[in-house]
């Protein structure tokens, strides 16, 4: 009988095609922070294109499965109430690309944040499916009477070292707890991690508590971050309605949700055992903290305290791209 030789399939898993897809797609990567999935802005086709002008000859229904196989999905579209995409869209994501890779060139840290959503402390049912002889009975109503506190998760992700941390507050999500969560992390990791390190970057969406538009987040990054530490802070915003593409959306928060799916998060205890217990086979390291301090609300940041703030505007998009460096104080 003659020998049948075994089907070679296409060389899918070979290293150094998978590290050139990795670095082609690290910039184009959005994620859902509920689901997990990821998807891309770029073509199967243009990824194929980008692949022969490195020597690699693949075809774009190749570069399907590889992107299967490294966790992205085909998503249909959704018909949804929109206000159009925001003027000079794709113009910040390659400002936000080139200050990502200027930092990490020169081993800078770079830190992605933003908050979670608002949870209910209590025997509240939790999305998803978990593992259990028995189904777990909670309330049969979401009553914030019947809620023991609020966990609000606000998460620090270092892109260099591969490691989250969430800061959970028990009362509101203000400018001057997202600025604190940020001086926290710097003065108890960042720092330790950087010792050389006089700049920082923050990749960071364009509303809520560290907005764009918030005055008070630049006034507290400022007097809390900058002067504290003699640190100059660089912050790039994404653009309005592209907050999945902010890196700690789809790789820690997509995490730590699988990870309490499904489970009741009956108290501080848990929430902060399921954050800190999240891991992925990449090596991603997360940290939790209880944050008990009561943030006020509504704080009104004055004219002249907004003109002590030493910024500069980026000559490229100014309103979502500008550097805080900082001043002397005196008592």
């Amino acid at each position: 009988m003659r020998a049948v030789k075994p089907a070679q399939g296409p060389p899918l898993l070979k290293p150094e095609i998978i590290e050139r897809l990795q670095e082609i797609m690290k910039h184009e990567t959005a994620g859902d922070p509920i689901t997990g999935l990821k998807w891309t802005r770029r073509t199967t086709a243009k990824v194929a294109a980008e692949l022969r002008l490195l020597g690699i000859d693949v075809s774009a229904n190749t570069v399907a499965k590889l992107l299967k196989k490294m966790g992205f999905s085909l998503r249909v579209n959704h018909k949804k109430k929109s206000n159009g995409s925001p003027k000079n869209r794709d113009a910040q994501f390659v400002r936000i690309g080139a200050l990502r890779q200027q930092f990490a060139a020169a081993g800078k840290p770079i830190i992605s944040v933003d908050a979670k959503k608002r949870e209910q402390v209590g025997e509240f049912k939790n999305p998803g499916k978990s593992w259990e002889k028995k189904a777990v009975e909670v309330n049969d109503h979401d009553y914030r009477s019947l809620a023991s506190g609020i966990g609000i998760p606000y998460g620090i992700y270092d892109t260099q070292a591969n490691c989250g941390t969430v800061y959970v507050g028990t009362s509101s999500d203000t400018s001057e707890f997202a600025v604190d969560s940020i001086e926290k992390w710097w003065r108890q990791e960042g720092a330790k991690r950087y010792p050389e390190a006089q700049e920082l970057l923050i990749l960071a969406d364009g509303g809520g508590s560290n907005g764009s538009n918030r005055r008070a987040w630049k006034h507290y990054l400022q007097c809390s971050l900058c002067n504290r530490h003699n640190l100059t802070v660089t912050v790039a915003h994404y653009p309005p309605g592209t907050s999945k593409w902010n890196l700690i959306e789809h790789r820690l928060f997509s995490e730590i949700t699988k990870n309490w799916a499904g489970r009741p998060l009956d108290s501080y205890e848990t929430i902060l055992k399921y954050i800190r217990t999240t891991k992925t086979s990449t090596g991603l390291r997360v940290r939790s903290h209880l944050v008990r301090k009561q943030y006020q609300k509504g704080i009104k940041i004055a004219d002249d305290e907004m003109k002590q703030i030493c910024i500069t505007k980026d000559n490229s998009l100014p309103k979502w791209n500008y550097t805080i460096c900082p001043v002397e104080t005196r008592d």
